[in-house]
């Protein structure tokens, strides 16, 4: 009897989920959120605040503990998906990695991400990243991956750089940041591409 074939290549069949959890490396670790991480989630947020305001758009949108439990269920109810890790440094939440869309049909998926002030320039985001686009090429089956940022978010772009992306363009003023629209540049590796490099290393 054959094997089932499974997603992609039986388009009827659903799309694999996203693990829960993703091993970086001893002491560092990815955990989906649950209800009871929301208050450890907003305080993490408001004391990073104004670090965090100066490229995210959303910090006015979370005002309260109830703010990030309503994102915890709404993200966790969506049926349009999108999906988030906790960064945990030795059981401290210290930033996230977000799948912010996936396209099921054309295979891709754009990446977010943010640190702790105190925790950047560690190398903490690369390294969940990595294994964020690592588990979404080989578990999921994903094809392409985006990484979308400030044209003057340097660390940022330079995260994109370091995990080998592209840069593919620049769009104008596609982001309004509270009182003014930014620029942003879009990064992109394929699976292929992926393995290629990954194999190098």
């Amino acid at each position: 009897m054959p094997e089932p074939i499974g997603w992609p290549d039986d388009p009827h069949s659903p799309p694999p989920l996203p693990s829960s959890s993703l091993m970086v490396e001893d002491g560092l670790e990815l955990l989906a959120p649950i209800e009871g991480d929301a208050r450890e989630l907003f305080v993490t947020v408001d004391e990073n605040r104004e670090y965090l305001r100066e490229w995210l758009p959303w910090l006015d949108d979370v005002n309260s503990v109830d703010d990030e439990l309503a994102m915890i269920r709404r993200i966790r109810d969506d049926k349009n998906f999108n999906w988030i890790y906790l960064i945990r440094k030795y059981g401290e939440l210290v930033g996230v990695v977000s799948l912010n869309w996936v396209d099921w049909d054309n295979r891709s998926f754009g990446l977010g991400y943010w640190v702790s002030e105190s925790s950047s320039g560690r190398g903490i985001i690369t390294k969940s990243c990595r294994r964020v686009i690592e588990h979404c090429f080989v578990d999921l089956k994903l094809h392409r991956s985006v990484i979308e940022v400030a044209v003057d978010n340097h660390p940022s772009r330079a995260v994109a750089e370091r995990l080998g992306l592209r840069l593919e363009g620049i769009s104008k003023d596609r982001e309004w940041l509270y009182d003014r629209f930014t620029d942003s540049v879009m990064f992109a590796i394929t699976a292929p591409e992926w393995n290629v490099q990954s194999g190098a290393n």
